[in-house]
C-alpha cells in the first residue's frame, strides 16, 4: 500500500513535529529503493515526474502499514483508513478470470500449440487470456504446459512442456523510450552508450545485473547477466544503480528465447537463431543478434 501525502497538508506536518520518525521530503529528483520486506515504493513511481516528486512525501521508509494507519488516524485522513488494498488483477475478487474478462472482451477462438512439434494440444477462447509463464489449462494431457508465447495475428498460443522449460527464458529485450527521474538519460549511459546496472520486471522480484544500450531515439536494449523466466510484452523494465531508482521503460521487444537459440546452433552450418517464437517473430520484431544503435 503506498500513501503519497502532499506536502501542502499542515496536519500532518504537526504530526512529524510530534513524532521522533521523519518523513522524507524528496526535494532532490530521484528515489530510493524500499526496503526488504516492504512494498517497493519505487515500482509506483518510476514514471512519475520530477515535478510532482519534489512536491511529494512519503510516510514509508522503516514505517509499517500498520503505523501509516495510525499517522492516517490520528490526521483524519479516514478515506485511507477505508480503502482497500488493490493487487493488479485481483481487485476483481474471487471471480473466474476467464469468465470476468469474456464479459468485455468478445471470445476469439485459438489452439494451443506445441512449441517443440507445432502439434496442436487444443483451443482456447482468446490469446489475451493467458500471460507469458502461465500454465495453460489443456484438458486431456497428464503434465502441465505453460505458455511460451501468443501470436495475436493467428490466435494462436504456444506452449511448452515444463516450467523450467528454455522456450520460457530470455536474457533480452528491448523498451519503449525511457523515463529518466534524476538524469535524462544518465551521463555514464550518455558517454559510453552502454551501462552496467540493475532491473527488474515484476513487484518483489530480486535484481538482476544487466547491461543497458542507449539507442538514438531513446529507447534502450537490456541484456540480463542471466537469462530470466517469462519476460512479458508490456511489463516495465525498472532500472537501479546501488539504492537509486533511474526509470522505466515499457517492454516492447523480445530478444530470441534459450530454445530458440539451441535449435539454431544445432543446425549445421547455423550460428544463432534470430527470431522470436510466435506473434514477435510474425511481426518482424525480431531483435537480431544482439543489440544495434
Amino acid at each position: 500500500m503506498l500513501w503519497i501525502i502532499s506536502e501542502q497538508m499542515q496536519s500532518l506536518r504537526v504530526t512529524m513535529q510530534e513524532h521522533p520518525w521523519k518523513m522524507k521530503r524528496s526535494f532532490s529528483r530521484s528515489t530510493l529503493r524500499g526496503q526488504k520486506g516492504f512494498s517497493e515504493i519505487d515500482l509506483k513511481l518510476e514514471m512519475v515526474s520530477q515535478d510532482a516528486l519534489r512536491r511529494t512525501l512519503f510516510p514509508l521508509g522503516g514505517l509499517t502499514k500498520a503505523f501509516v494507519k495510525k499517522i492516517a488516524a490520528e490526521n483524519g485522513l479516514h478515506h485511507v483508513l477505508q480503502k482497500k488494498e488493490s493487487m493488479g488483477i485481483c481487485f476483481i475478487g474471487k471471480r473466474n478470470f476467464e469468465n470476468f474478462i469474456l464479459q468485455y472482451l468478445q471470445p476469439r477462438p485459438g489452439r494451443f500449440i506445441s512449441v517443440e512439434d507445432n502439434k496442436v494440444l487444443g483451443t482456447h477462447k482468446g490469446w489475451f487470456l493467458y500471460t507469458l509463464g502461465q500454465r495453460a489449462n489443456i484438458g486431456g494431457l497428464r503434465e502441465p504446459w505453460y505458455v511460451v508465447d501468443k501470436d495475436d495475428a493467428t490466435g494462436d498460443v504456444l506452449v511448452a512442456p515444463r516450467t523450467d522449460h528454455p522456450a520460457l527464458y530470455r536474457d533480452l529485450l528491448r523498451t519503449g523510450r525511457v523515463h529518466w527521474i534524476a538524469e535524462e538519460p544518465p551521463a555514464a549511459l550518455v558517454r559510453d552508450k552502454m551501462m552496467e546496472c540493475h532491473f527488474r520486471f515484476r513487484h518483489q522480484m530480486a535484481l538482476v545485473p544487466c547491461v543497458l544500450t542507449l539507442n538514438q531515439d531513446g529507447t534502450v536494449w537490456v541484456t540480463a547477466v542471466t537469462a530470466l523466466r517469462a519476460l512479458t510484452l508490456g511489463q516495465f523494465a525498472v532500472f537501479y544503480k546501488g539504492d537509486a531508482c533511474l526509470g522505466s521503460g515499457k517492454i516492447l521487444r523480445l530478444g530470441p528465447s534459450a530454445y530458440t537459440l539451441q535449435k539454431g546452433r544445432s543446425r549445421p552450418g547455423v550460428a544463432t537463431a534470430t527470431a522470436t517464437e510466435g506473434s514477435s517473430n510474425s511481426r518482424g520484431d525480431s531483435p537480431g543478434l544482439g543489440p544495434t544503435l
